[in-house]
């Protein structure tokens, strides 16, 4: 595979055609019209040892400068020739694990196309696609695809949704959605103070007691309990001007305090109940 991969490296490069390290560059034409050529950049799809990736090994073909007009079966119609294809999946980047299985939307799929995974049935349909020779015809007679302005016209006729379908997709959505909601929560109540093997116990979001809404008055309550909390972490007597500071309000208090106790003696004098101790 490696040898077959530097022999088509360096027949690109004899020829003139650009290619990345490790990739063989195959061209390809919107029509038979149009001379210049957009390449297609294709190697067999590879994982480091120890790297779990879902894509079956030596029958998936990684492919990278897709063009934006080119499609799924677009995709599949070129790469035929070269056997049995399984499937075909555009994606925004590359990724070691495939999309899941759930069915995709109508409306909702603002993602770019840049790269591609094509998943033959057999192990000679990548090294048969690694040796096509181009270039190949994306738009044909019999499988024309639309380009340029008549591409944006279509694009933007399906940009607007049809109320109706638009809502039944929500509608099944919100569902499924619901659905799963349920089920987790189903499956939080059960788990609810239920030990584990170890004997552990998991919490939950769920409470036994219902919780009362935050008053005003708790509110308030809340800050000052974290106002104290600052209060507590702020470093006493650290810096020259708080330990001044600290002396000034003592030397205050001892002053107010002095006061008070001459006060009292005035009035236990006046009194004649002088009791000292």
């Amino acid at each position: 595979m490696v040898a077959r991969r530097r022999k088509r490296a360096a027949r690109d490069a004899e020829e003139g055609i650009p290619s990345p390290p490790g990739y063989s560059a195959i061209p390809i034409k919107f029509s038979e019209k149009q001379q210049a050529s957009h390449y297609l950049y294709l190697r067999a799809h590879s994982v480091r040892e120890g790297t779990k990736s879902t894509w079956p090994q030596k029958r998936t073909l990684f492919i990278l400068n897709v063009p934006p007009y080119c499609t799924e079966e677009c995709l599949s119609r070129l790469l035929s020739p070269c056997g049995p294809i399984q499937s075909v999946e555009l994606q925004e980047k590359p990724d070691l694990a495939e999309s899941s299985k759930e069915p995709k939307s109508k409306f909702f799929h603002p993602n770019p196309v840049l790269v591609a995974y094509v998943v033959f049935q057999k192990p000679g349909g990548v090294l048969a696609a690694l040796t096509l020779k181009g270039p190949l015809l994306v738009s044909t007679e019999s499988h024309p695809v639309k380009s340029g302005v008549h591409k944006w016209i279509s694009d933007y006729a399906d940009s607007v949704p049809d109320p109706e379908a638009l809502r039944l997709e929500v509608d099944s959505f919100m569902e499924a959605y619901d659905q799963k909601i349920a089920e987790e929560e189903a499956k939080a109540k059960e788990e609810e103070g239920v030990p584990d093997d170890e004997g552990w116990v998991k919490v939950t979001r769920r409470s036994r007691r219902p919780v009362l809404p935050r008053t005003e008055a708790a509110s308030l309550r809340v800050l000052e309990r974290e106002k104290q909390k600052r209060a507590r972490k702020e470093l006493l007597n650290f810096y020259a001007w708080q330990h001044r500071e600290t002396k000034m309000e003592h030397l205050a208090q001892l002053r107010k305090k002095f006061e008070e106790d001459k006060q009292r003696i005035e009035l236990m004098r006046a009194q004649r109940k002088f009791r000292p101790y």
